[in-house]
């Protein structure tokens, strides 16, 4: 998805314009933790996954970067002048154009309105984060898994492994979960698939009716 020309992307538009576009397949690493952050990334095609990861392996899909998104991250590493504090890596095969730093800084400098706006969609992320760890804190994760399933009903192709590196845990608890989910007839297991059969009970779950 191309910025729009008019204000306040005008600015930013014309150094899209020039970045060339940089092909990555799925599941190569843009950028990691604890390092500077290469630019700022616009997402053309595909999709940009952001995570923590603990010293046990685990990781925590933080967000999403889609075409049109803003990495919250590589914005606030590029205003504050720190270094990454999660990592990036491609979701699907991802097309997307980089702006150097110096750049990004300079047209946010110039132009405040783009600055505000560039602010704004960063408060609704943060707010997005802010849900997130509520969730992991005082959610059970059966329901955190129901809620995911709930969100991409009628069914979606994952692998155990990927629901659980959303969900911040490992994919032994998943598969269990959703093998007590699919014994109920909430759910249908198929290879990298998952069919919601009773959304209704999975939304009960949600709510805080225990799956065991």
């Amino acid at each position: 998805m191309p910025l729009p020309a008019e204000p306040p992307f005008a600015p930013l538009a014309e150094l899209v314009a020039r970045a060339p576009i940089v092909r990555v397949p799925a599941g190569a690493r843009l950028f990691d933790a604890g390092h500077p952050c290469p630019g700022f990334p616009i997402v053309d095609e595909g999709s940009v996954r952001v995570c923590l990861a603990a010293p046990d392996g685990r990781r925590l899909e933080l967000y999403r970067v889609e075409p049109g998104e803003v990495c919250v991250v590589s914005a606030t590493c590029l205003f504050a002048h720190r270094v990454a504090t999660a990592s990036g890596e491609a979701r699907t095969e991802t097309a997307l154009r980089l702006i150097s730093p110096a750049d990004f800084e300079a047209v946010c400098e110039r132009d405040p309105v783009l600055r505000r706006y560039v602010m704004g969609l960063m408060a609704e992320r943060l707010a997005d984060l802010m849900a997130l760890v509520e969730a992991v804190a005082f959610q059970r994760l059966d329901q955190r898994l129901a809620a995911l399933l709930c969100a991409r009903a009628p069914g979606l192709r994952a692998t155990h492994q990927q629901l659980a590196d959303e969900l911040g845990t490992v994919r032994e608890i998943v598969s269990r979960l959703l093998r007590r989910f699919e014994r109920d007839g909430w759910v249908t297991l198929g290879r990298e698939r998952i069919d919601i059969v009773d959304a209704a009970a999975l939304q009960q779950v949600c709510a805080g009716a225990s799956a065991v």
